[in-house]
């Protein structure tokens, strides 16, 4: 296959987790076209079991989907260094007030390869404490816990689309053959 070659990428605009681009690209026929791109600096995701073997999912409203969805603990790194093993122990902690005593890595997600860099580095959490939440501001999170089997039930009826939650519920239950 011939080459693409980015020749130009210009901001568009800017927003608080986002930076929204134009990259004119070069075609392997020597035409240009514009394509739409989204940087982002990455996030994480945690499928948290407690010693029951429940998963600790977090309800919450989503503007994009003007709803409140069902979904396994994550947020963003704070910066593009930030190491996501702490970047998901800090979200598990904040969001659903758990400590993980113990974190492995799960699966890299590349969530829409057509137009974003967004990547999304998923764990497993066991060993969990609970303690408090420590939500940011703005944040409203209902901390609920099911079986592996209501959570494939839920996705497989699409009560739960969200993404990174179904990836990370089914790679979970994949690498433990349940």
């Amino acid at each position: 296959m011939e080459q693409v070659k980015r020749v130009k990428r210009e901001l568009v605009a800017k927003g608080s987790i986002i930076e929204y681009y134009h990259d004119t690209m070069e075609m392997p026929d020597g035409k240009t076209a514009v394509w739409d791109f989204i940087k982002h600096n990455g996030a994480v995701a945690v499928v948290a079991v407690r010693e029951d073997g429940k998963l600790l999912m977090v309800r919450q409203y989503r503007n994009a989907l003007e709803r409140e969805t069902l979904e396994i603990p994550a947020g963003a790194l704070d910066s593009p260094g930030e190491a996501p093993e702490s970047a998901a122990l800090r979200e598990l902690s904040e969001e659903t007030g758990y400590c993980a005593g113990k974190l492995e890595h799960l699966h890299t997600l590349q969530t829409t390869v057509a137009f974003t860099n967004e990547r999304i580095e998923m764990y497993v959490a066991t060993d969990l404490k609970p303690g408090k939440q420590h939500l940011d501001e703005g944040e409203y999170i209902d901390v609920e816990a099911y079986t592996l089997e209501e959570l494939k039930e839920m996705i497989l009826t699409s009560k739960i689309q969200d993404g990174k939650t179904v990836c990370g519920i089914l790679a979970y239950a994949a690498k433990n053959g349940l």
